[in-house]
């Protein structure tokens, strides 16, 4: 029995996050699972891909960006529904993390990003994947005593980054789902609402003084003057 489960670690510890998401993938489409059958296979394959990992920490992040994206694609594939299936998605990746180690609002945040890109690489609903992905970091939060307020924000800042690059219309649609109350909790996304990488900065300009201009015309004629 030690030996097998020796085995088993040596082999997970190849198991690369594109890996991840294949196998995700295969079992989806294999087996049509419905959208409440994703927590335990998102949360089994991390389980067993990562616990064999010398960086658990390091990355869960990535990993959970590729189950999230696989159960999505595959879902798609099928004709279900990407919202459920992304909140279930999500709420795997954080039993997973709390089982085998790594910051809860990383892993969140990085699986939000991965849900909303996702749904939008197949064409799906980007705002109802971005609200569903938040209701399923709430209910996980709840489900394994974590900070619910927290780490809706984390999840919210993470939809809102991957609309932004979406586009300005996206990114605009997603900020209004997510802000206010979403399963009794308020998400607070301040920040995410004030940064947008896609938007451009425009550089500060200092306010002019009453008589500058005329004065820099003075000193202008003045040098010019033989």
């Amino acid at each position: 029995m030690a030996r097998k489960a020796r085995a088993r670690m040596e082999g997970v510890r190849a198991v690369s996050p594109d890996q991840i998401e294949r196998a995700i993938g295969r079992t989806i489409n294999s087996a049509e699972i419905i959208a409440t059958g994703v927590v335990n296979l998102v949360k089994n394959t991390l389980v067993t891909a990562l616990s064999g990992a010398r960086d658990v920490g390091g990355e869960i992040g990535d990993a959970a960006v590729k189950a999230v994206r696989g159960s999505i694609k595959a879902v798609d594939e099928i004709g279900g529904d990407l919202g459920n299936v992304a909140k279930h998605a999500v709420k795997g990746t954080m039993h997973a993390a709390e089982e085998i180690g790594g910051d809860l609002g990383s892993v969140v945040r990085s699986a939000t990003k991965g849900a909303v890109k996702a749904a939008n690489e197949v064409g799906g609903d980007v705002v109802a994947v971005a609200r569903k992905s938040v209701e399923g970091t709430i209910e996980a939060a709840r489900e394994i005593g974590a900070d619910v307020a927290s780490l809706a924000t984390n999840a919210a800042e993470g939809a809102i980054e991957a609309a932004d690059r979406i586009g300005s219309a996206a990114g605009r649609a997603v900020r209004r789902t997510l802000a206010g109350t979403i399963s009794g909790t308020r998400v607070v996304i301040q920040e995410a609402l004030q940064s947008s990488p896609t938007a451009p900065r425009r550089a500060a300009r200092r306010p002019t003084r009453p008589g500058a201009a005329a004065r820099r015309r003075g000193r202008k004629s003045t040098s010019t003057t033989p």
